[in-house]
């Protein structure tokens, strides 16, 4: 069954002058999807997410969040939105849970019950009236994402969240979207120019680079784009004799010397049986087989060329 988009961006375009930061950008994303928007330091992360939010006007396209135009039904869109642009701003001298209802009273309809609800949620019950000015920079996040589920947004928007955080902290936060999405049902948009962290937070991620949105696809397929062909590292002695065994077969589509005593096959899984078996009858020893994934740094540098990322 396909879920409903709970935001949409068809065609969206900005312009500043004769600059253009962000170029025809269309896609959407279903509830209960952690969307990663991963790219270089200026290819337009911050400035979409600005759009969505309605910090920013949009040149051309349009934005919908449930349905509703950000550009022409403003309030109505963005009422199912909650956002951490760059970082949470606290009242470092107010406990977390003063910082909560200082929020509370400016949003129609959120109760008390509400507030131990979302703390509950970011599992700070245990330093919710410590002054923010004690708490981590992992502590400060999770009351800003606290803070920003009080109205029950549907979707939960949060730009360069790692930022700062230590690995725990980092962790922490990953976990914690994790169990947003499976108990509340909340579709969570975060970007980054951390490729691992990406790679273990999203569903799907959309690569940016100079305002252009290069591809978009399940994080799965970044690392096994083509799950029929993969590469295969062979542990073998004596290894130019493995080299020289299987470089004439055809079902073999790439084979090189690898890291000392292996040699890596680039074939079809089915055809390994037959590699191993040709080594065999040249009288190579085998030590052992394993497949090589490719990483989320690798399919980026590929699919975006030589770009430093920043």
């Amino acid at each position: 069954m396909n879920k409903e988009p709970i935001i949409t961006l068809s065609h969206v375009t900005k312009r500043i002058g004769r600059t253009t930061l962000i170029d025809d950008l269309t896609f959407e994303v279903p509830q209960g999807e952690i969307f990663g928007f991963l790219g270089p330091n200026g290819a337009g992360k911050t400035t979409t997410i600005r759009m969505i939010v309605g910090l920013m006007s949009i040149t051309k396209g349009q934005i919908l969040i449930k349905g509703k135009n950000i550009k022409t039904e403003f309030e109505q869109a963005i009422r199912n939105v909650g956002a951490i642009v760059e970082s949470p701003e606290m009242y470092k001298y107010l406990s977390g849970y003063h910082n909560l209802v200082h929020y509370a009273r400016m949003v129609p309809g959120v109760t008390k019950e509400r507030i131990d609800e979302v703390v509950s949620l970011v599992k700070l019950e245990n330093r919710i009236h410590d002054k923010v000015k004690k708490y981590s920079l992992g502590m400060r996040q999770r009351l800003g994402v606290a803070q920003a589920l009080l109205h029950r947004p549907s979707l939960l928007i949060l730009d360069e969240p790692t930022n700062g955080l230590d690995p725990a902290g980092i962790r922490e936060l990953r976990d914690y979207l994790r169990h947003l999405t499976r108990t509340e049902g909340i579709t969570v948009i975060v970007s980054s120019h951390l490729l691992s962290e990406m790679e273990l937070m999203c569903d799907r991620v959309a690569i940016l680079q100079r305002g252009k949105l290069v591809n978009i696809m399940p994080v799965q397929h970044f690392t096994r784009e083509n799950e029929h062909v993969q590469t295969y590292r062979i542990q073998a002695q004596p290894t130019e004799q493995a080299l020289a065994a299987v470089r004439h077969m055809d079902s073999v589509h790439e084979v090189k010397l690898a890291k000392e005593g292996t040699v890596e096959v680039t074939t079809e899984r089915e055809r390994i049986p037959d590699i191993l078996a040709e080594l065999i009858q040249n009288h190579i020893r085998i030590y052992g087989v394993e497949m090589v994934c490719q990483s989320l740094e690798d399919r980026f540098l590929e699919i975006t060329g030589v770009e430093q990322i920043g």
